[in-house]
């Protein structure tokens, strides 16, 4: 992989909660450090992102400006951001036909529970937005600190798909 700015697309079907928090956990200087830029879409968007995601980024210092639910056709129109990967993280988007993305992007699916469908009081919600939130940090700091000069593409594919098998609870 070059030393450059690499591009990344999270995937989920609302694009209101899990692809939001993963597009700010790698857009960070804590976890991305620069060397990436995050996305965030979905197949069928909500319009809007979950007030409980922007309250849990904004109480651990994650950038949330311009973080806004989009369906995932922005990112296969012409002048779209080239993307290196593409990762769903919901069972929703894994099972669903993708848009051809351009430049055949390295894609793996990182499912995580759904924090928008808790039920219960706020706090209980919010209990699972964090839960989700940490499931995705663990998983985008295996990601972020791979070995990408040294791996092959397809030793690359394999640590992407392992990331997503891991029961990171």
């Amino acid at each position: 992989m070059p030393d450059t700015i690499l591009n990344v697309l999270f995937l989920c079907t609302g694009n209101s909660a899990r692809s939001i928090l993963a597009e700010s956990l790698l857009n960070s200087m804590t976890i991305g450090k620069g060397r990436f830029r995050a996305y965030s879409a979905g197949s069928h968007p909500s319009g809007a992102v979950n007030p409980f995601a922007i309250e849990l980024l904004a109480k651990n210092h994650m950038p949330t400006e311009g973080l806004r639910s989009k369906s995932w056709d922005e990112f296969a129109q012409p002048g779209a951001p080239g993307l290196d990967f593409v990762f769903t993280v919901c069972d929703n988007a894994a099972g669903e036909v993708c848009p051809y993305w351009p430049g055949q992007p390295m894609t793996a699916h990182w499912g995580v529970p759904d924090p928008a469908a808790a039920s219960g009081s706020d706090d209980d919600k919010r209990k699972a937005f964090f839960l989700a939130f940490n499931q995705l940090q663990n998983r985008i700091n295996l990601f972020a600190n791979l070995p990408f000069a040294k791996l092959d593409r397809m030793k690359l594919q394999e640590a992407l798909n392992d990331i997503g098998r891991e029961r990171l609870e």
